[in-house]
């Protein structure tokens, strides 16, 4: 039996929600406990103060593996992940072809199964992501399908994603939605308001997201399903998010790091690193889902990783490919959110590992007896300048390049195994 003890460590515990002085022991691949003794001949981590954390889980992140290889790689993206502290990834099925069949399915699970992460992966909702027949929900589950969803796609047609949800009720998988009105957000690329008309940017009002949200949760009432909105970036949508939870809907919400981080007027002189699905808000409603996520009512912050090449970067604004990579800015980018004191850590580690893992029935997000050791030791203090090259995506489109940061990782550790880092 192989032990590590972690000692002087700065635990946090998104469960417990304490963030205190401690020491952790990791046994075959699991924790064995907080603050107890080592067995003899256990190796000896002196953690010199930092933070130690559950590993995180980044749910959404886009893969290029089929189609797009040249973007990411399942090798690229571990690696990533590993050097951001993300030990679990839970991927998107919007490649090409979309992985809408369980033969697509287990030919992405093999490819993923050598790269230092964990990787997780979600099945389309309809075939070819086209929004007009039901995948096979049942064998995409039975296959390893974590949920189901069309990504940035709406299904536009209402009778068919309210069969989906009551097929999918029925075997209690979960669907992710993304809520924007489709018609309303057809070509925009940025928020309507002064910014955008001055810009002349192809705009679109926030209430898109709104309309989105009601119809989908108004499906969700009827049918009795397990939903999920993959970003929730308007403080109009608040109301209608609360009042389903108040319902007993079995709804959740999550967030990008980017809308927790950015605002409209980053965009700046038609910064194409800055153009994201959902477009950037204003700085009130940035301000509004910080405060979402500190009272639960947001539950998830994820990356939405989305690697881009340079060609489909640099164009003018309203064409250019929308999304950044973020596996290795997702901490980094959160300590911002904890030295403004918007958050504090424990609740940014509920929201990064602890309700993803949750919500998607995975093992990890916890430093409690049993929980797998998918561990994170990083110093939220350290600053430093971001170069987009040294980040080991294959792309590097990354609205932080040249941004002052602070929080580095220090260690990365699945199932026990370091995989990220040297000594602290």
């Amino acid at each position: 039996m192989t032990a590590t003890l972690f000692t002087n460590a700065r635990l946090i515990d998104p469960e417990a929600q304490t963030d205190a002085p401690g020491s952790l022991l990791v046994r075959d691949g699991v924790i064995q406990g907080i603050d107890i003794d080592a067995p003899e001949g256990a190796t000896v981590i002196d953690c010199n103060g930092r933070a130690l954390a559950p590993g995180i889980i980044d749910w959404g992140v886009k893969i290029g593996e089929p189609g797009e290889r040249h973007k990411e790689s399942f090798r690229s993206a571990g690696l990533a992940a590993a050097a951001g502290g993300v030990t679990t990834i839970v991927a998107r099925p919007d490649t090409l072809p979309p992985i809408d069949t369980p033969e697509s399915l287990e030919f992405v699970t093999r490819r993923a199964a050598d790269a230092p992460v964990n990787i997780r992966h979600m099945a389309a909702l309809t075939k070819a992501r086209e929004g007009r027949e039901m995948v096979e929900i049942g064998f995409l589950t039975d296959a390893g399908a974590v949920a189901f969803t069309d990504g940035v796609r709406q299904v536009t047609d209402t009778r068919l994603l309210s069969r989906c949800m009551t097929y999918a009720r029925g075997l209690g998988a979960l669907i992710v939605g993304h809520p924007q009105d489709a018609g309303l957000s057809r070509g925009a690329a940025a928020t309507s308001g002064k910014f955008a008309s001055i810009y002349g940017i192809p705009a679109v009002s926030p209430m898109a997201e709104v309309i989105g949200l009601d119809r989908d949760l108004a499906l969700v009432a009827m049918t009795g399903c397990r939903w999920h909105a993959d970003q929730i970036t308007t403080a109009r949508a608040l109301p209608a998010l609360r009042r389903a939870r108040d319902a007993g809907l079995d709804v959740t919400a999550g967030i990008s790091i980017h809308h927790l981080t950015l605002n409209e007027y980053d965009v700046g002189d038609y910064r194409t690193f800055f153009r994201f699905t959902p477009p950037l808000r204003s700085e009130d409603d940035r301000l509004a889902m910080v405060q979402a996520v500190a009272d639960g009512l947001i539950d998830v912050i994820a990356s939405f990783h989305t690697p881009q090449d340079e060609e489909s970067k640099r164009l003018p604004f309203e064409a250019a490919a929308p999304g950044a990579v973020g596996l290795q800015t997702l901490l980094p980018a959160a300590m911002r959110l904890y030295h403004q004191g918007g958050l504090s850590l424990p609740q940014l580690w509920r929201a990064m590992s602890l309700n993803p893992a949750k919500r998607l029935g995975l093992p990890g997000g916890r430093l409690s007896v049993g929980a797998p050791a998918d561990l994170v030791l990083f110093d939220p203090d350290a600053p430093f300048v971001l170069d987009r090259f040294t980040l080991l995506s294959k792309s590097k489109n990354t609205p932080f390049d040249g941004a002052r940061m602070e929080g580095r990782v220090l260690g990365t550790w699945v199932a026990g195994r370091r995989v990220f880092g040297g000594k602290p």
